[in-house]
């Protein structure tokens, strides 16, 4: 040895919830955990044990001490605070191992909520560990920074993904969007102890392949000599600057691993034959921390995004994620309705929270749900994630409904005055559309109307000022009628509609100019600039904000922003907007050996590859607000794939909704839609993550994932004179660049050319190996919206646009008191 080392153990378990066993039980077991450390210590004080004397326990997250404090009886609890307050137990800042999906408003309020109450036991984290996650949104930097973490250590996990600078074992300060650092350790996988044999009966080979593997039990600690020696020689023979290193070890090799007080035990053994090279001692996570800034050399300090590799994950629930997002505005809604919380229901929140960051967190699927996706406990184990979006949806619901009913909403009523209110809950101006619903029952002057008739009949007016709306009627699926009108509100601002009858409808009549044939077949090339300023065809559309062309091999051909006369699709377009490409890779070994050797490009170079393709174009509606018109194809792995534009007249918005009949392969499969959009002019990509803003090449960390995103809202190209914003509804993954597979290009500093390449959004896969949901199939509908303005040519303008365009305006039934049941109360009276 060329110089003494020390390592310094740290012993805690990984919380997967839901990849080893039903996720209530996980709950159980991590309470138990905890007893099981409190009683190993409270042996070695009654001098009952000896020989575990330095046991140390590292409490992962502070979801397992709410839990603990939740279920634990008195003497339990006592004695728990006797230890984190002596430091022979240790709790991490960190709520749970999440994904990106959460966004920063839950996540900080999660995160402070579980540093609160372990302050109110006795001590304050200002540590926090992950295991398992292979990186993080930038914003999670001021997450901890806000919540007075200091120190973040990252177990990752380089199976499918990497870690970031090129290096494990280093530290860095994360610099966050804001400015404030937080000191970051990238360690080494959380079993690597477990693989160097220091847990006895717990040892494993996973990232260490030698040739000692077979004697892992049979000579276990002859293995852990050679595999530490090598691997403490490797790390000075990389020039490691410092005289110690920390090494994670789990109870058994097992995620959601017990307490294991043997390993004192082997560390002892170890000491007394080798610390004169290499000396071993078990320490905390604050322990570790106090030690690295205490003999900290000259540490960098990098900013940007460290892109999660995981993140794809979520690609295998498409419904589920969609419910989730759904809460997600639901929440974000009823924060915005009712900022101060004077009349939302606090149970309903917090079921609300709990649920949502359950979904969001990282375990996504039982360990077999790949090899053995018939098994019992793997539909099991799907339904409960997927349950944990439904009631997060539930809570949410109830309070919305809650605070609405108090803005004023009414239930269905017979006879009653066709009164609404609209609102916009946001702190800007907004000019857009939003929809009420007309029963299917419901009367006018004693006529029930169909549709044509609603729309040639009925008018939509400000109950105040008189003025008509803009509006446009269709059936829905509901076996009732959407009427979705135009209008503009202040900040805040709410009001009051009707629907009645016209007073003087309008009728059709016949033109003196070649228009439409008596068949109502309107395929005539207009002649008239009013006919062209709004002109509807399978040919093209023409609004007063863009002008669209269609073609029949692959459908949107162009779309040209009346405003500059610019292009909004790119001149390198492969794809099509929102044109379907499917992946599907033949199974040659088996379902999960073929999935193992697709690293990080979730393909292989036999991957098949197909595009959809065009086989009709229908419009289905034409009125005063928009057109709407569906793109149909054919595509490889689906039954039904189109693409539903709803085009507004006097709106620069395009609203679509991809409609799938999803076919179910056991073979791994990717599905995408091409948006190759751009401002038409000198322009950056931007996107959404949790708590921050980012420009994908650009503002990451290096060596980092640019491969795909998961966003929160959506993503926007910002030009100098305008921006086009693309609000991404229900799927939050995009895919970057070459759909080939390719060698993998981790991030540089400030590379532009990936900034600029080709957005796709990712729209399903099941190409992980182990716990990804394998079947695919079923009937989906995902929602986007594009909109450009030169409001958007700032970052925080066109992505908060986005997150507008998803939440959009709200309307609710009302009622003037004057319905008949009211009115014969009066009278009876």
């Amino acid at each position: 040895m060329k110089k003494k080392m020390k390592m310094y153990v740290v012993h805690h378990s990984h919380t997967d919830i839901g990849y080893t066993e039903r996720q209530e039980k996980i709950e159980r077991y991590h309470v138990d955990f905890i007893k099981q450390a409190i009683d190993i210590l409270n042996l070695i004080h009654q001098g009952d044990a000896s020989e575990w004397e330095g046991f140390r326990w590292t409490c992962e997250n502070t979801w397992q001490v709410e839990n603990f404090i939740k279920s634990a009886n008195e003497s339990y609890r006592n004695d728990f605070k006797k230890y984190i307050q002596s430091g022979e137990i240790d709790i991490s800042g960190n709520y749970l191992n999440m994904t990106e999906l959460v966004d920063q408003e839950v996540l900080n309020r999660k995160l402070k909520a579980g540093l609160e109450l372990a302050e109110s036991l006795g001590y304050r984290p200002t540590s926090a560990m992950t295991a398992d996650i292979n990186g993080y949104a930038w914003g999670y930097a001021e997450s901890l920074y806000q919540n007075g973490v200091e120190n973040l250590f990252s177990c990752i996990h380089p199976h499918h993904g990497l870690f970031p600078l090129n290096q494990k074992q280093t530290p860095f300060y994360w610099e966050s969007p804001e400015g404030n650092k937080v000191l970051v350790w990238i360690g080494e996988h959380y079993h690597l102890g477990n693989e160097l044999g220091i847990v006895p009966n717990g040892g494993t080979s996973y990232t260490i392949r030698d040739e000692l593997s077979l004697n892992m039990h049979s000579e276990p600690f002859q293995v852990a000599e050679k595999r530490i020696y090598r691997y403490i020689e490797n790390l000075i023979k990389e020039d490691y600057p410092f005289q110690f290193v920390p090494i994670m070890a789990s109870g058994v090799i097992s995620d959601n691993a017990p307490p294991n007080a043997r390993i004192i035990e082997f560390i002892d053994a170890w000491n007394q034959k080798h610390s004169e090279n290499i000396e071993m001692e078990m320490i905390t996570l604050k322990d570790f921390f106090y030690i690295l800034r205490e003999n900290s050399q000259d540490i960098p300090t990098y900013k940007g995004d460290w892109n999660d590799w995981w993140a794809d994950g979520v690609g295998s629930t498409p419904l589920g994620v969609k419910q989730f997002r759904e809460a997600q505005r639901k929440y974000r809604l009823s924060h915005k309705l009712d900022p101060q919380r004077k009349i939302s229901d606090e149970k309903q929140i917090e079921e609300y929270l709990d649920n949502s960051m359950r979904y969001a967190e990282h375990t996504w699927g039982y360990s077999t749900s790949v090899s053995e996706p018939w098994d019992g406990l793997v539909n099991s184990l799907q339904q409960r994630k997927a349950g944990y979006a439904t009631k997060a949806d539930e809570a949410i619901s109830k309070n919305l409904d809650f605070i609405l009913a108090e803005r004023g909403e009414v239930s269905l009523i017979p006879d009653r005055n066709r009164k609404y209110k609209v609102i916009n809950p946001h702190s800007e101006k907004i000019t857009d559309t939003a929809s009420l619903f007309i029963g299917h029952w419901e009367k006018f002057d004693n006529m029930h109307l169909n549709g044509e008739e609603l729309n040639t009949f009925l008018e939509v007016i400000d109950s105040h000022t008189k003025e008509v709306l803009p509006h446009q009627i269709m059936p829905t699926a509901s076996n009732g009628y959407n009427c979705e009108f135009l209008i503009t509100l202040e900040s805040k601002e709410e009001k009051t509609l009707e629907i009645r009858p016209k007073e003087n409808p309008t009728y059709y009549t016949i033109k003196n100019h070649a228009h439409i044939g008596a068949e109502g077949i309107q395929d005539i090339q207009p002649v008239d600039i009013e006919s062209r300023k709004h002109h509807v065809s399978p040919h093209y559309i023409e609004t007063s904000y863009y002008k669209i062309m269609l073609d029949e091999t692959v459908g949107i051909k162009s779309m040209i922003d009346k405003s500059d006369n610019k292009e909004l699709i790119r001149n390198d377009m492969k794809y099509a907007p929102f044109m379907g490409i499917y992946e599907q890779t033949e199974i040659k070994a088996t379902p999960t050996e073929e999935r193992k050797i697709m690293g990080r490009n979730r393909k292989n170079i036999s991957t098949k590859r197909y595009a959809a393709s065009l086989s009709d174009i229908k419009i289905h509606d034409t009125g005063d607000v928009y057109t709407l018109i569906e793109l149909y194809y054919a595509l490889e792995g689906t039954k039904h794939y189109s693409v539903q534009l709803k085009i507004y007249n006097d709106l620069p918005k395009i609203s679509v909704k991809l409609k799938i009949h999803k076919e179910s392969y056991w073979e791994p499969e990717n599905l995408y839609a091409s948006l190759p959009f751009t401002t038409g002019q000198e322009e950056q990509l931007h996107v959404e993550k949790t708590g921050s803003i980012v420009r994908p090449g650009i503002d990451q960390l290096p060596y980092t994932n640019q491969e795909f995103y998961l966003l929160q809202d959506g993503l926007a190209y910002v030009g100098q004179q305008k921006g086009i914003a693309i609000a991404l509804q229900d799927v939050p993954l995009i895919s970057m660049g070459n759909l080939e597979h390719h060698l993998i290009e981790l991030s540089g500093s400030e590379n532009n050319e990936k900034n600029q390449e080709p957005v796709y959004t990712w729209i399903m896969n099941n190409f992980w190996e182990t716990n990804f949901n394998v079947d695919l199939a079923g009937f989906y509908e995902f929602s986007y919206h594009i909109a450009t303005s030169t409001r958007y040519n700032h970052a925080e303008d066109a992505i908060y646009a986005c997150r507008i365009l998803n939440e959009g305006l709200i309307t609710i039934n009302i009622s003037d008191g004057s319905t008949n049941i009211q009115q014969k109360g009066k009278y009876l009276q």
